[in-house]
């Protein structure tokens, strides 16, 4: 009974280390993607390719993630946020061990984007490559730009091929930049002291709150202003998404806003959660809904 105990706790950390939330967050994007590339497909929905794509995002973005942890485990363990998980925690020793699985991973998703195009394999290496240097520097958060940006353009250009050069994936790319800020910044506001703790002085931590707030407020209405002008930009959207991404991009501006003039680490926490999931998924979730229901 001991044993079986055991391997289901080994099972769970291994899944663990792939940061199964992050890496669905990443996928749902993607997926979204191909779905809206997939309404303006003349032949028909893609099955194969489809299937095909959702696969290899999963992958590379669970592959990407594990190795983000590996490469992370040792400034994990010095922040209270961080120690506890399964690498700084040491519940899987030595940490090498994790690394054929997530290699495997990674391999598996650039043959299938290899499969899919060679556009989705560049755009997946790039995003590999990116997700795993300069590890907890200034450049991460920018680093992270681009690696946050590839499962969506895999998903645009493993089902629509052609043209190469599209204002959709334009896009998607401006709002994973502007997003990508005021998630990773508001978290290092919002736990700053647990950052400075273990040695962690990079910017935006470089620089007073009063200061990284007044450019999380203007990053908040930039990405208002891309996610609404998309409506009338790329001629491919209708009400139902212009209603929707206006409403929540008012709110994430609202937060920032507040965040603003009032720059506590619960207000910064607020935008953090706020940006995760409930924005972009519905942002993302919209796009899909309207190109496929209007």
């Amino acid at each position: 009974m001991s044993t079986i105990v055991k391997s289901h706790s080994s099972l769970v950390d291994y899944i663990q280390v792939l940061k199964p939330r992050e890496t669905s967050l990443i996928l749902f994007i993607g997926t979204c993607s191909a779905l809206v590339a997939a309404s303006f497909v003349s032949s028909g929905f893609p099955v194969d390719s489809f299937i095909l794509t959702v696969i290899a995002i999963a992958l590379g973005s669970a592959g990407a993630n594990g190795l983000t942890n590996y490469l992370d485990r040792d400034v994990d363990a010095r922040m209270r946020r961080t120690c506890n998980r399964v690498l700084p925690s040491k519940r899987i020793e030595p940490a090498g061990k994790v690394l054929p699985m997530i290699f495997t991973l990674l391999v598996l998703s650039l043959v299938l984007a290899w499969i899919l195009s060679p556009v989705c394999f560049v755009i997946g290496l790039v995003g590999i490559i990116t997700s795993a240097i300069w590890r907890k520097t200034i450049s991460c958060t920018f680093f992270g730009i681009i690696a946050g940006s590839a499962p969506v353009l895999i998903g645009w250009y493993a089902i629509m091929k052609q043209p190469l050069f599209d204002l959709m994936p334009l896009l998607f790319f401006c709002l994973i930049m502007l997003w990508t800020p005021i998630h990773v910044w508001t978290l290092m506001i919002a736990n700053r002291s647990d950052y400075e703790s273990a040695g962690l002085h990079y910017f935006p931590l470089s620089w007073k709150d009063s200061a990284i707030v007044k450019m999380l407020a203007a990053l908040s209405v930039g990405l208002a202003a891309v996610a609404t002008l998309a409506y009338f930009l790329t001629g491919r959207f209708h009400l139902l998404y212009f209603y929707v991404a206006t409403i929540v991009s008012l709110v994430m501006v609202s937060a920032n806003l507040r965040l603003m003039f009032s720059p506590s680490s619960r207000n910064a926490w607020t935008v953090y959660k706020l940006s995760a999931f409930p924005y972009l998924c519905i942002i993302f979730t919209a796009m899909a809904l309207d190109t496929w229901l209007s």
